[in-house]
């Protein structure tokens, strides 16, 4: 029998062919088939020492030979490999891989010499001045493994420091500041880096405190040995002004500021007033000058969201020791619109929301920021009987108000300048119409920000946060199977559903880096409220509860503390893990949490293996399987998370993870069994769940795609649905999420 392929049929069949011979290929062949005679792929770059020396955590930085990544080891090569790269082929699979793939890195002798003596100075400038440094290589196949080894030797130590400063009204300003008691000292281990950091030191002082034109290079060092020990004579000297080699040395100057000047745009609707031009210009005339009030001044400027970009000019007027400085200033488009369109699912009903923002980045020409934001929301609900409606609506308007400034009463204006922070006033409104009830909440609040200039560390402080939460209609159905009910549970519910006051201040921080990151806060409710009805006698309602216009208001205690820490582990992968606990407790006019207040646990950010909301509290256990969005809340909860996390290829990267974590109540609510917290058995009511996760990292944002798996289950009826891990159901245990950024 013959068969007839077209042309066009018989094309695809052939690619589909080479695609599964290269994925064969991936997997079986050989991993040094393609890689040319004579070469090698690096392998591991090891560092050992003979002995253990402090500075040895350091050298990380200075190991600068990349060697190939597991990925690259098993996959890269054999695509880049110049034998395969030339087969006609699969030269559309090589050229189509090199889009995205990494290229393969082979040992090269020259650069690992280089490294050698890189390591050499290192240790030398680290007061190791007789180290030793040497490297050997391990083939494993066509793989090349460098191993270096070091014998620091003894460290030298700094015995006596002399100042020889040529220059009398340096060298007074100097001693009557005790800026050499300061500094370098004998018994100090010697390095360079501690010269550098004293010659840095001096500098700094010198420029903020008028000398412009002084730099480090007038500084330098006499290091005298002595025989047969491992002491160091150190002199510090600095030399006379002199701008270049053909001029007389002279005695530095000492600058005072002129004239301060600024130019800004003609268009006045971009313009800012003098004053706050004035008051974020550090620099003043008749001042010395320094170096650290002009770089706040940069920053003070750049805080100020109407400016695009500052330039200040400082010029030396001539034959005299006065500075003018000139700061030119470009502004943004004061008004701006965006529009965002978004798709919603909750709990999997599935919508569409709108948001339209107006902003104005110089309000009253101080560079103020006022924005106006307007959101629409839409989802069609299912599961409900007995409803009139099935469509859940929400409108909401926001307004902002920030001050690029602290304002606060009785500091003066010379003293807020100096508090990196910005005050904001905020009021909302939104409007929720779902089949089951109508609800409104009207918030305002008054906050300051502010960052710390020497550290990573941001704060928030809420001074005021007034919420008033409105019920105004609510589904006779929903009134009467739930609220009205007393067979039914309850307790939360109703109060979640009843007219509310919550009169929030609160504070927190955050604090990050390269490799870990920390948020803490802490906020109360009712507190002042509650002594002021107590101290007037105020009448109670019928829950025995203060009331603010008849209405009662929410007193309770919140905090929450949240720390990650990453681990590298190469180029690209880190091994990362994250701590999340936080706690509120109502007491007082409250013996319940508002719901906006509670704690739930499950989703893309927490226990991966259950869905949002899906987890606690405890071992409460729903029989029916399904999710109780206001029982399965609590006022208290634990994430504990470890994730490996590695680079594919391309914009791909994966990551394993392991999740542990509940809520519970502090107070026993018949209608959650099993949800209080106790010290005696919370361990034993610890979920935990497995994954792997696929993310598509575009830098400026991430797509993530988690698939979780039940390990062990604190709810369960039966000993396999306690412990998945043994006796997994796909369909019962196995929860995906999408989302978009990093879990944490």
């Amino acid at each position: 029998m013959f068969t007839i392929i077209s042309p066009k049929i018989h094309h695809w069949a052939n690619r589909l062919l080479q695609i599964v011979v290269v994925a064969l290929f991936l997997c079986s062949c050989s991993s040094t088939k393609y890689i040319p005679e004579n070469e090698f792929l690096l392998g591991k770059v090891k560092v050992n020492s003979t002995t253990d020396v402090p500075v040895l955590s350091d050298l990380l930085p200075y190991v600068r030979i990349n060697s190939n990544t597991k990925w690259q080891e098993t996959v890269s090569y054999k695509l880049k490999g110049r034998k395969l790269s030339a087969k006609d082929s699969l030269r559309w699979m090589s050229k189509a891989y090199k889009k995205w793939g990494e290229k393969a890195i082979f040992y090269d002798k020259q650069q690992a010499d280089n490294l050698c003596n890189v390591l050499q100075s290192f240790m030398n400038n680290s007061g190791y001045l007789k180290a030793n440094i040497a490297y050997s290589t391990k083939e494993r196949g066509k793989i090349m493994d460098l191993l270096y080894t070091i014998n620091p030797g003894n460290l030298y130590f700094v015995r006596n420091v002399s100042y020889e400063i040529a220059d009398s009204a340096v060298n007074s300003l100097l001693e009557d500041n005790d800026m050499f008691s300061r500094g370098l000292k004998g018994g100090t281990p010697f390095s360079v880096e501690v010269l550098e950091k004293e010659r840095q030191r001096i500098t700094s002082y010198l420029r903020n405190n008028g000398y412009y034109k002084f730099n480090k290079e007038f500084i330098h060092f006499r290091c005298d040995t002595t025989k047969d020990s491992q002491m160091i004579d150190v002199a510090f000297i600095l030399d006379l002004f002199q701008a270049n080699s053909d001029d007389s040395p002279s005695p530095h100057k000492r600058y005072t500021m002129n004239n301060i000047t600024f130019t800004l745009p003609a268009d006045k609707s971009k313009a800012i007033r003098h004053s706050v031009l004035e008051n974020n210009m550090m620099l003043k005339s008749g001042d010395f000058f320094e170096e650290q009030k002009l770089q706040q001044s940069f920053n003070n400027f750049s805080r100020l969201h109407a400016i695009k970009y500052t330039n200040i000019k400082i010029e030396e007027l001539i034959d005299s020791a006065a500075l003018n400085a000139h700061v030119d200033i470009k502004t943004n488009k004061s008004s701006s619109i965006s529009f965002l369109p978004e798709g919603t699912n909750t709990a999997g009903n599935l919508g569409a929301a709108a948001t339209i923002t107006y902003e104005n980045k110089n309000a009253f020409h101080g560079s103020e920021t006022f924005s106006l934001q307007l959101r629409a929301a839409f989802e069609a609900i299912t599961g409900l009987e007995g409803y009139k409606n099935k469509d859940y609506e929400e409108y909401s308007i926001e307004s902002k108000l920030s001050f690029p400034r602290l304002l606060i009463p009785f500091v003066s204006p010379k003293d807020r300048i100096h508090v990196n922070a910005t005050s904001e006033l905020a009021l909302s409104y939104s409007l929720q119409n779902r089949p089951e009830f109508h609800r409104r909440v009207l918030s305002t609040a008054w906050r300051y920000r502010w960052k710390s200039n020497y550290r990573n560390i941001s704060y928030k402080f809420d001074l005021i946060d007034l919420n008033y939460i409105y019920m105004p209609w609510i589904s006779s159905t929903f009134k009467h199977q739930y609220l009205d009910n007393v067979t039914s549970r309850n307790a939360i519910l109703r109060y979640n559903y009843e007219d509310l006051f919550i009169t929030k201040i609160g504070f927190s921080l955050s604090y990050s880096n390269n490799r870990q990151a920390l948020r803490a806060s802490v906020e109360t409710s009712g507190n002042l409220l509650n002594m002021a009805s107590r101290a007037f006698h105020s009448e109670k309602n019928s829950q025995q509860q203060f009331t603010l216009f008849k209405i009662a208001f929410a007193q309770y205690a919140k905090a929450d503390l949240d720390y990650t820490y990453g681990l590298p582990l190469g180029k690209h992968d880190a091994f990362v893990m994250h701590v999340g606990f936080g706690i509120a407790y109502p007491y007082g006019n409250s013996k319940i949490l508002p719901f906006e207040k509670r704690y739930f646990s499950g989703g893309a950010n927490s226990v991966r293996g259950w869905n949002v909301r899906g987890l606690g509290p405890g071992k409460f256990y729903r029989s029916d399987g399904g999710i109780d969005f206001i029982n399965q809340t609590g006022d208290m909860k634990i994430d504990l998370n470890i994730e490996y996390r590695l680079k594919l290829f391309w914009k791909f990267n994966g990551a394993a993870f392991i999740d542990a974590g509940n809520i519970w109540t502090l107070r026993h609510y018949e209608e959650q069994e099993g949800g209080q917290f106790r010290f005696d058995t919370f361990y034993k009511q610890m979920a935990v769940a497995y994954g792997v996760g696929l993310r598509l990292n575009f830098d400026y944002f991430i797509l993530r795609f988690d698939m979780g798996m039940k390990a062990i289950n604190p709810s369960y009826n039966t000993n396999k649905e306690h412990y998945p891990l043994i006796h997994p159901n796909l369909d019962r245990d196995f929860t995906f999420h999408f989302a978009v950024g990093l879990p944490f």
